[in-house]
């Protein structure tokens, strides 16, 4: 299977060179079509608080979202100019007042989503988590590039959290869409390692699977050793070079996640590579 249709999430001016850069990586190989994706932001009055906005501050907030949205078209067409795949510029409103809710209605029907790290310090109510509930809720992967990333390859070296879970096993089966056929490809099963990894038969007939599409698989195993899956995952794929990490997303219950915390979550925010999420 080969990428045909990639939807690029553009919010900020900041990050929106490095994460067209990114996808272009990816839709060269496959002249896939890109989709440069950006959402006007709405004037959210909640019921019920009576406010009176002036007509003034609403031309204003109007002006301000139309000169964001050129600004973004602009970086996105220098980019695309220099480009042999095809592309469009896809601007939308939105209507509920959560941008989430407009990409994800749009995320169902692409190969890929990528979005942007969310920036330190951010305080944009609609912006914030806005990747995790894509994630959560578009049934797309969705590949998120780090702050100041210049990519210069991507899915060439590749490491793959793995775990028996549904949520690792899409992660698997999304990633062949996505990184080279010929790519090399380490599978990471972190915990004990077997006695006798000839033994470890899930895993072994997961990289015959992979390998039957082309990507040289090998499997490692790491002890957790008291340190947390991100930081594991993240040393790994510094370890081997890597320029994409795929794993499995909010794989725990709501109840866990709040309580304790996910692993995604941390990914999310500090990882300084790409990574791939899939739910």
């Amino acid at each position: 299977m080969t990428l045909r249709t990639i939807l690029v999430c553009l919010t900020s001016t900041s990050s929106a060179a490095d994460v067209l850069k990114s996808a272009a990586n990816l839709a060269r190989r496959d002249n896939a079509h890109v989709i440069g994706f950006y959402v006007t932001e709405s004037l959210v009055v909640y019921p019920g608080i009576a406010v009176h906005i002036p007509e003034v501050s609403y031309q204003s907030f109007i002006a301000s979202q139309k000169a964001h949205a050129q600004e973004m078209k602009e970086i996105f067409d220098a980019q695309m100019q220099v480009e042999t795949f095809p592309s469009e510029w896809r601007q939308v409103s939105s209507e509920s007042g959560f941008l989430a809710d407009s990409i994800i209605a749009n995320a169902r029907n692409v190969d890929l989503v990528v979005m942007a790290q969310e920036e330190d310090g951010e305080d944009r109510p609609l912006i914030n988590n806005l990747a995790e509930r894509v994630i959560k809720e578009s049934g797309r992967p969705v590949l998120v590039i780090p702050r100041d990333y210049v990519a210069e390859t991507l899915g060439e070296t590749v490491l793959l959290g793995w775990s028996d879970t549904r949520e690792a096993t899409r992660a698997m089966h999304d990633m062949l869409g996505v990184v080279s056929t010929e790519a090399n490809l380490r599978v990471l099963r972190i915990g004990k390692p077997p006695g006798d990894t000839l033994a470890d038969f899930g895993a072994n007939d997961l990289a015959i699977a992979i390998a039957r599409h082309g990507p040289k698989v090998e499997i490692v195993h790491r002890d957790k050793d008291g340190q947390k899956v991100p930081g594991i995952l993240s040393h790994e794929a510094f370890e081997m070079g890597a320029d994409m990490l795929i794993t499995g997303a909010f794989g725990h219950s709501r109840v866990y996640d709040f309580v304790i915390g996910a692993a995604t979550r941390d990914l999310l925010r500090d990882a300084k590579l790409p990574v791939m999420f899939s739910k």
